[in-house]
């Protein structure tokens, strides 16, 4: 196989269906509407418990911006301690300071408290002041992989950033390109930026079964809640066999 490929995965349906499709690993997260939150116990046990696919949650207390309290950075703490009892394959952070910097004190933390999991970096990276800096940061903390857009709505928008880092990286860390990434543009993503693992959701939205639907009362901001988002295992597969093509 030319390229890897990692499903960001909302539970452990998706999980499954990441592994079925013949993805490596799974980024595990929830609430994908925000970006990703680290998922539960017990779906990252259930996962351990009975899926091969390699499983790395993300360390992420709630969506919005990557700048923690002490609060949420205790949060973090508890995690990453569960993660490593549950002995998952790595786990994922990003942690920035108010002016946009790499957080290097509390990522220090948080990388020697994984160890012995290796520690990748989400797209906090892409809310950085200084990408070119960020990444030199990273490379120091021993980061292994950063997961980026280029800083730009998506991959594809961002083909020429992700270039330049993965020139600048020179096989010091893995740069991962994602969001919006699909079987229709990978080849380009690959001929282009020179990266080699790719981060996908590889979604759908499924709709509800239920036969009674109250569509006055709503449970959140959602604009449809009679339907959900789950990875769909053919669109994995369609992404793997196009790596597999390169």
């Amino acid at each position: 196989m030319s390229g890897i490929l990692e499903v960001c995965a909302n539970s452990y349906a998706s999980a499954l269906a990441a592994q079925n499709g013949g993805a490596k690993r799974v980024e595990f997260c929830d609430n994908l509407a925000e970006g990703g939150t680290t998922p539960s116990y017990g779906q990252i046990a259930l996962a351990k418990r009975n899926l091969t696919i390699e499983i790395w949650p993300i360390i992420r207390p709630r969506g919005g911006d990557f700048l923690y309290s002490d609060m949420e950075f205790n949060l973090m703490i508890e995690d990453i301690k569960a993660c490593g009892s549950l002995q998952c394959e790595g786990i994922v952070i990003g942690i920035l300071n108010a002016d946009g910097s790499i957080d290097i004190e509390r990522c220090k933390t948080l990388i020697e408290l994984a160890k012995p999991m290796p520690v990748a970096f989400h797209r906090a990276f892409d809310m950085s002041n200084d990408m070119e800096k960020a990444l030199e940061d990273l490379i120091e903390l021993g980061i292994v992989r950063v997961l980026s857009s280029g800083g730009a709505t998506s991959a594809f928008s961002g083909m020429e950033q992700l270039a330049k880092l993965v020139k600048q990286a020179d096989g010091r860390i893995t740069i991962m390109p994602g969001a919006g990434i699909n079987a229709g543009n990978i080849k380009e993503l690959y001929a282009q930026t020179g990266a080699t693992e790719f981060h996908a959701s590889a979604k759908v939205f499924v709709q509800s079964k239920m036969i009674y639907k109250n569509t006055t009362a709503k449970m959140g901001s959602i604009e449809d809640e009679y339907q959900y988002e789950l990875t769909a295992e053919d669109k994995v597969k369609e992404l793997v066999y196009a790596l597999e093509k390169l």
